[in-house]
């Protein structure tokens, strides 16, 4: 059975108004998910999104061996009992954040097996700076038939002989005390330096030398406000990282020693999630209000929407959180509201502007196909560059057939003429087919996905948007919380 999105459009109306609260951020508490690994207790999570990814992250850990336990917003898990460190392949095969995984169970295990990680269809994402990453660090490494077996004994807390650990990638064996535990190597000697910036290997690797016993450094490290959410969090519970949130991270580690859960992490507010229903309210809301998220992870794209011509007004307010902290020294998180207010104008009054995607704090990858969806809106050319992903551009056709003036320049760039009438009539037209799915709109990816149903919600007509199960994955109950600003969407099995 597929499950797809009936949406009726406003024809251009901008009458959704609301306020929207925003979720914990789905690519924090993934990894924080797996860092639970390097406790020696259960850890609390709080501020979780109710999203397919968690779901299927919390079934990786299940088959572990651990246990999680929901409770609204917030997971328990216990990984003491785990039995194995073999990541299963159909779930991996799923989600791509599955290979931060192996950074925890290398630390605490010294060997793990996963396969060729899956998830969204949106370019290579190299496996290769995890493996050069890990041998590196000593490890040895053997790949067979789309599948990995990593070994780095030197820096799991576990030696080889029985103890339940089973598997193909199974160790097992008492745990060493920390004098025994030879640790990293020689400290001195591990410098890694990405060849390119990458969230998912900073964090793995980072994780991977937590429990260590020596130093490790990080070099062109990502600096993305998830990261640092992670670290700060480990830190407050017996970890030792140093410069997160820049480009050099030193990880000093605990010697064998499991972390403490002294505190709960907090995932901090989605700040994709928040770009999205920003972008959404500029062209389909009155008046909308964005609560409970961070302005200041937004900074580029604010700015970008306000030369435009949005009004927009942010209004900031010190919170305390007990799990993370600021990296200013107040050790407050200026959190916030994000307000549409008096958007009357017609989207063709908005300027253009070009944008090209960057690691953090230059504009996310995850906004792109939302702004080319705006700018098919606004009046003037556009040029829009996707610098961190090849093959992200798949859902321009939808938007082509749609009537939107868009050109691919190439497999990074499309350039946007704006306004576009975006009708359904478009379709039907000049798109038929024998079964009647070229009338319909795809989520090709969770990001392409909430674009597309923005582009219905703009557009005149009822759309059919199909493979809602990417959209998801990253944004929770969307058509309850649309319906609540006063769209017309329902989901629907065909």
């Amino acid at each position: 059975m597929r499950e797809s999105f009936i949406i009726e459009g406003l024809a251009g109306q901008k009458i959704l108004k609301g306020s929207v609260k925003i979720a914990g951020a789905k690519n924090a508490a993934l990894k924080a998910m797996a860092a639970s690994i390097l406790f020696d207790a259960p850890v609390q999570l709080n501020n979780i999104p109710d999203t397919e990814d968690i779901h299927v992250m919390s079934e990786i850990l299940e088959k572990l061996g651990a246990k999680v336990v929901w409770s609204q917003n917030s997971l328990n898990i216990d990984t003491t009992g785990i039995s194995s460190t073999v990541i299963d392949p159909k779930l991996a095969a799923i989600m791509r954040a599955s290979v931060v995984l192996t950074g925890p169970i290398l630390a605490r295990f010294g060997k793990v097996s996963f396969p060729t990680p899956g998830g969204c269809v949106i370019g290579a994402r190299p496996i290769d700076l995890f493996i050069n990453g890990y041998e590196k660090m000593g490890a040895t490494i053997s790949e067979t038939d789309f599948n990995y077996t990593i070994e780095m004994p030197q820096i799991g807390l576990l030696n080889n002989s029985t103890n339940g650990i089973s598997g193909t990638s199974a160790i097992g064996g008492q745990s060493r005390s920390e004098t025994d535990r030879t640790g990293l190597g020689n400290p001195s000697a591990i410098q890694i330096h990405f060849d390119k910036k990458t969230v998912g290997g900073t964090e793995t690797l980072m994780m991977a030398a937590v429990l260590g016993g020596g130093t490790m450094t990080l070099m062109n490290c990502a600096m993305e406000p998830e990261i640092v959410n992670l670290a700060e969090w480990l830190n407050e519970c017996g970890a030792d990282i140093q410069g997160v949130g820049t480009e050099t991270i030193m990880i000093n580690g605990t010697g064998g020693k499991l972390l403490s859960p002294k505190m709960p992490y907090v995932a901090i507010p989605d700040r994709i999630e928040a770009g999205s229903y920003l972008i959404l309210g500029a062209l389909c809301a009155e008046n909308m209000t964005i609560e409970n998220c961070r302005p200041d992870h937004l900074a580029l794209l604010i700015d970008m929407l306000i030369k435009s011509g949005v009004p927009i007004e942010i209004i900031n307010h010190e919170t305390s959180m007990s799990s993370i902290k600021s990296a200013g020294p107040s050790g407050q998180i200026f959190y916030g509201r994000i307000i549409i207010t008096g958007n009357t104008k017609p989207n063709s009054t908005f300027k253009s502007f070009d944008v090209s995607t960057k690691e953090y704090p230059g504009f996310p990858t995850d906004l792109q196909a939302q702004i080319v969806t705006y700018l098919t809106q606004v009046t003037g050319g556009s040029i829009v560059t996707e610098n961190i992903f090849e093959g992200r551009f798949k859902y321009v056709s939808d938007l082509q057939k749609m009537g939107a003036k868009l050109e691919l320049i190439d497999a990074k760039e499309v350039s946007i003429v704006g306004p576009a009438e975006l009708r359904k009539e478009h379709m039907d037209t000049h798109h038929q087919s024998n079964d009647g799915l070229d009338q319909h709109l795809n989520a090709h990816d969770i990001r392409a996905g909430f674009a597309i149903v923005m582009a219905a919600l703009v557009g005149k007509g009822i759309f059919t948007v199909n493979n809602t199960y990417f959209i998801d994955r990253g944004y929770e109950k969307l058509e309850e919380r649309l319906t609540a600003l006063g769209a017309n969407i329902r989901r629907v099995t065909l």
